[in-house]
């Protein structure tokens, strides 16, 4: 009998999540000093001084198995976002946390709704545990929410909204959100993933821990792997109310997060410089951004993130490749279903300005369509 009979009902069907291509595998295909990837969203400034020293101080103690339910941790975010540390949980990396509420909350036939396009993993971890995934296509870039109630029916159990969005930056805004939540039947879990929720700065985005605080079945997804600068190290963490956490540690790993992820987001978490210089950052990068583009003709979508998707008229993926001889790494579309745009993360300006050097360079060649 071949495995493939083996394995789980709809598993074979999964597109798997192709991450952003890493320096490493860029390294392997051209031979050029220094890459920069401004291809998976990371925080182009680095990890926070204070964490690589907690890092440091702690590595001795690594043949200690960790802290399972990182209770240190737990408290520090508890603190910080005004909540009890029963109503946290911490896990390794979103992508581990999203996997967790999956498996705690679908069962087989049941309908998960999202945007599409969105963060893929909503849809992986939806097929996985037999569910259903239910995809409203993007308005104007953004969330449609009207016509995502209208798919809401009795199979329907978690909705999950990326805010902003990835790829696109969008935001929902509280106006829409609050008509949203008034017509969505109490008993659906609202998942609101505000993975770049902290480079927001438009005053209409509705800050997800105060629907939390107000009760009801919704779950607020943060990660240390943005703003933080700490992606290597898969840290993320779930605010929700204490009975929604309860039933998700039902699948919790034991140890789901190793020593040195635990003090450094803990030192991360209280270095208020290095996430000011970081918002800075991209607040900055945006500007900057839209300027050389309008300049150079290309369109793109405002984002509220530390990512732009831009159009660039012609197949992405063909430019990516023209880009990487550059010694720049992007995210093309296809994979969203649009092919001429590609999503770019705002980094340094050095870094910035290097990637608009390479769109001026490639362009004088006559590279692109206008």
């Amino acid at each position: 009998m071949k495995v493939e009979k083996l394995v789980r009902k709809g598993i074979l069907n999964i597109i798997p999540y192709l991450p952003g291509k890493s320096i490493e595998e860029a390294k392997e295909e051209v031979k050029i000093k220094r890459l920069i990837k401004l291809a998976s969203n990371e925080n182009l400034l680095g990890p926070s001084p204070k964490a690589l020293k907690a890092i440091i101080k702690e590595l001795n103690n690594i043949y200690l198995y960790p802290d399972g339910p990182c209770t240190r941790l737990r408290e520090a975010v508890a603190k910080k976002f005004k909540v009890s540390k029963n109503m946290v949980v911490i896990s390794n990396g979103v992508d581990n946390i999203i996997l967790m509420i999956a498996a705690t909350f679908i069962n087989e036939g049941e309908e998960v709704l999202m945007a599409d396009p969105t963060f893929p993993v909503y849809t992986n971890v939806t097929q996985i545990m037999g569910g259903k995934p239910i995809k409203v296509r993007l308005k104007d870039f953004r969330h449609d929410l009207d016509e995502m109630l209208k798919k809401v029916n009795k199979k329907t159990k978690l909705v999950f909204i990326c805010n902003p969005n990835n790829p696109t930056g969008t935001i929902v805004s509280k106006e829409e959100l609050n008509k949203f939540l008034s017509e969505l039947p109490a008993r659906v879990i609202l998942i609101l993933d505000e993975a770049y929720g902290e480079f927001v700065n438009d005053p209409s985005y509705p800050y997800g821990l105060d629907y939390v605080k107000r009760g009801g079945k919704i779950i607020v997804l943060r990660t240390f792997s943005k703003v933080y600068g700490l992606a290597g190290l898969r840290i993320g963490f779930a605010i929700a109310q204490e009975d929604i956490i309860r039933c998700m540690y039902q699948v919790r790993d034991p140890f789901p997060v190793h020593r040195l992820a635990q003090v450094a987001a803990i030192a991360a978490l209280n270095d208020s410089n290095h996430i000011r210089n970081s918002i800075q950052l991209v607040y900055e990068g945006r500007r900057y951004f839209y300027l050389e583009l309008e300049r150079l003709g290309f369109e793109y979508v405002p984002s509220q993130a530390n990512f732009i998707f831009i159009d660039f008229g012609i197949d992405s993926t063909k430019l990516a490749r023209a880009l990487l001889q550059e010694g720049i790494i992007i995210r093309p579309g296809k994979m969203w279903g649009y092919p001429t745009f590609a999503r770019i993360t705002i980094g340094r300006m050095e870094d910035n300005r290097r990637f608009i050097k390479a769109l001026e360079k490639l362009k004088r060649k006559g590279f692109f369509n206008f």
